[in-house]
Formats: C-alpha cells, structure tokens, sequence
C-alpha cells in the first residue's frame, strides 16, 4: 500500500479517496494542510501507486481491513478522516473498529455509514437518479463491466465527467495522464473493478458496530462538505445520513461543485477543513 506522509504536527489527517482516483485527488490541499499537521494520503490497494494482486477481492470490507492494518502499523491516533466518494465507507468502517484512534471525522462528497436503519433505502433511492450507479447494475447485466473498467487508461476522463466533474478547464495532458497513469492494463485496475463489481453483486459489507462504539463516535467533531452538482452521491440522500450520526455538526453545501469536490474546490475545501481543525 502506497502512502504520501507530509508535514509534522499533534494534528494527524488520514485523507482517503474514492472510485476511480488515488491520493493525487488531494494533491492541492496537502501542501496547505501539512504546514502544521501530518498529513496521510493512501492509496487503496489497487489504486493509484499501490500494488493490485490479482489473487485477492477488493470489497469495501477489504479496505476496511487494510486501512485497520496500516493504522496500527503506523500506530496512527488522534486521527482526521478526510473521506471523499468510497473513502467515507471505508473511513466509517475504519472508525467502527477503531473508534479511539479516531479524534474527527470530516465527509468531503463521502458517505457516513454506521448502521443507520434506513441506509439500505437511501442507497437505493440514490441509485434511482445516479447515472454512474445505472451504468453500474446494466453494464453487469450485460457482462461488460470488466472490459470498460480494464480500460481505464482509456476512459478515465468520461468515467469522471460521468461522476460529476464541473472544471473542464483544468484539464490538460498532465490532469489526464496522471488519472490514468495507475490503470495501464485490465490487471491493473483491479480496484477500481472490483469497487464496481461488488456493489453490482452486493459484495459490499458495511460495518455496523455496537451501541457503544456508536455512541463513541457520535460524540466527535464531525464536518460535512459536498459539492451539489454531485450525480453519483446526490446530497438529498446521503446528507441525511451524516445528520443521523452528527445532529449538531456544520454541513458546508458548495454550489457548481461536482462529486470530485477536491478538483472543483481546491482552496475552499483547504480552508473549511483548516477552520474545522482549529474550532474543534
């Protein structure tokens, strides 16, 4: 598992990404963050510049367990979780096992799962108005999925523009190469098939903890930012659920803001995470 670790600080930021990027998403924000904490940017495990075994499933309960490992073999604590797209399910799952390495919790576009009892109709609901999602479950039915998805190299730039992607004047051959640069084969986007596949044949297995771990949970600092020209997470269905866990805690709405928020709102998203650290 490769891993970006900069800056020094009491403050440690453990930033995870989502379908399809790496920690490249981040790239703007950590050079603001690590001036006074450190700052810890994964790739998951078929992602980005970290290995993708073939002899393996990438399941979010698969994440879940990496990131459990990396934790402790870094003997990371007072941990921030900055989670975008599927980061937060791997976060929250990360959280559930690990609720007192974890200090706040900040969803940017990133799903807070924690065993809330209408989780599954929300995940539904959103699926109904998700273009990416559709494409998903038809693209299964039709046995193809493995082969657009082998070939990201390829069509990375629609699969993000499918997601929800507002700046198309960052885009250069640099922006582009560097998306695609991890998936130089089928065998090399293992992760990002296997993300896609397990929600298709629900292979998916979200933590659901205990009462007290939580309660635990529910009682740290938490921030909500989503970017509301997402399509893939639409923000009617999955704030709710943050709401659920964090009642009382900020919820920043960006407007012309797609899904890959950290793209469409480098500096905003820089500054509200900053504000949120120093407040709490």
């Amino acid at each position: 598992m490769h891993y970006v670790d900069e800056g020094k600080g009491e403050e440690t930021l453990l930033l995870l990404h989502g379908e399809p990027t790496w920690g490249y998403l981040f790239r703007q924000q950590i050079p603001v963050w690590s001036k006074s904490a450190r700052v810890i940017a994964v790739d998951h495990m078929g992602f980005g510049k970290s290995a993708a075994p073939q002899d393996r499933t990438y399941w979010l309960q698969d994440h879940i367990d990496n990131l459990e490992s990396f934790v402790k073999k870094l003997d990371l604590n007072d941990i921030t979780l900055v989670m975008h797209d599927f980061g937060g399910p791997a976060g929250m799952g990360l959280a559930a096992r690990q609720p007192d390495r974890i200090k706040r919790i900040a969803s940017v576009n990133g799903p807070t799962p924690l065993g809330q009892s209408d989780l599954l109709d929300r995940v539904m609901a959103n699926v109904a108005v998700s273009p990416w999602f559709q494409w998903i479950g038809q693209s299964e039915e039709k046995g193809i999925l493995e082969e657009v998805l082998g070939h990201l190299d390829y069509n990375m730039l629609s699969t993000l523009k499918l997601n929800g992607f507002v700046r198309n004047e960052i885009i250069n051959d640099t922006w582009i190469n560097a998306y695609r640069a991890p998936f130089p084969t089928p065998a090399h986007a293992a992760g990002a098939i296997g993300w896609a596949k397990g929600f298709a044949t629900g292979m998916h297995q979200f933590e659901d903890p205990d009462d007290s771990v939580k309660a635990k949970i529910k009682n740290k600092p938490a921030l909500a930012i989503w970017g509301e020209q997402d399509r893939t997470l639409h923000a009617e269905h999955f704030l709710p659920l943050f709401s659920q866990l964090f009642p009382d805690a900020p919820i920043q709405r960006l407007p012309n803001v797609g899904h890959y928020s950290p793209e469409d709102a480098p500096d905003e998203i820089a500054q509200l995470v900053n504000d949120f650290l120093n407040k709490n």
